[in-house]
């Protein structure tokens, strides 16, 4: 599968792995919420290990597409990332799995995945936990996790963060979905042109009321 989304992948993967490089003797700083930087970095590795394994049964799953995109799924995830206690163990799991060298763990996770995914039909399905979709409809769900929880990664270690052109518009496309389809649209357009800023806890990840900074998504 040679397409923009793809490349919005792998090039998030890439910057994920390249700010995770200023994290080395640093894993047991505070990161994210409950977070440390080990478990932040357990959390977005995630993102490619769960493409891994849809990608295991890819080839052979068949049946009807329940999600058409990324902003169905996130719909569709709404109660379960509403359970914060088990996305943070599930963090602090994948954090623990990367082992004695983690960015050594990441390294090979990020040439390994975007290669699979490339090597992938055009019309491949994955099923998530929440339903079917096309290969192609999920991914920018992880790139929009790879992004913004690089994003996160770089404040906790106190780098700046030049998010890549693919990664960044892929996210924005996602999030402007989102916004749109909650009626939360007018509020973030007019803070991203300068006219207002944004109102206290703002999420297009919150069902109802905006929660508190950070969010931590699943």
């Amino acid at each position: 599968m040679h397409t923009q989304i793809a490349h919005a992948f792998d090039e998030a993967a890439r910057w994920f792995l390249e700010i995770s490089a200023h994290a080395v003797g640093r894993y047991d700083e505070p990161a994210l919420g409950e977070w440390s930087v080990r478990d932040l970095l357990g959390h977005t590795s995630r993102s490619l290990s769960t493409v891994e394994t849809y990608l295991d049964v890819a080839l052979t799953d068949s049946g009807p597409v329940e999600l058409a995109d990324a902003v169905a799924y996130y719909h569709a995830t709404a109660d379960a990332l509403a359970d914060s206690a088990a996305v943070v163990e599930r963090g602090r799991a994948a954090g623990a799995v990367l082992g004695e060298d983690p960015i050594r763990a990441l390294g090979a996770l990020v040439v390994r995945v975007p290669e699979r995914v490339r090597a992938a039909p055009a019309g491949a399905l994955v099923r998530t936990p929440f339903g079917m979709m096309t290969l192609e409809g999920y991914l920018p769900t992880r790139t929009l996790e790879l992004t913004v929880h690089t994003c996160d990664l770089a404040a906790a270690l106190g780098i700046s963060a030049d998010v890549p052109r693919a990664a960044a518009a892929d996210t924005f496309t996602v999030v402007g979905g989102l916004a749109a389809a909650q009626g939360r649209a007018s509020a973030a357009l007019l803070a991203l042109t300068g006219r207002r800023v944004l109102p206290a806890g703002y999420s297009v990840f919150s069902r109802t009321s905006m929660p508190p900074e950070p969010s931590v998504f699943g």
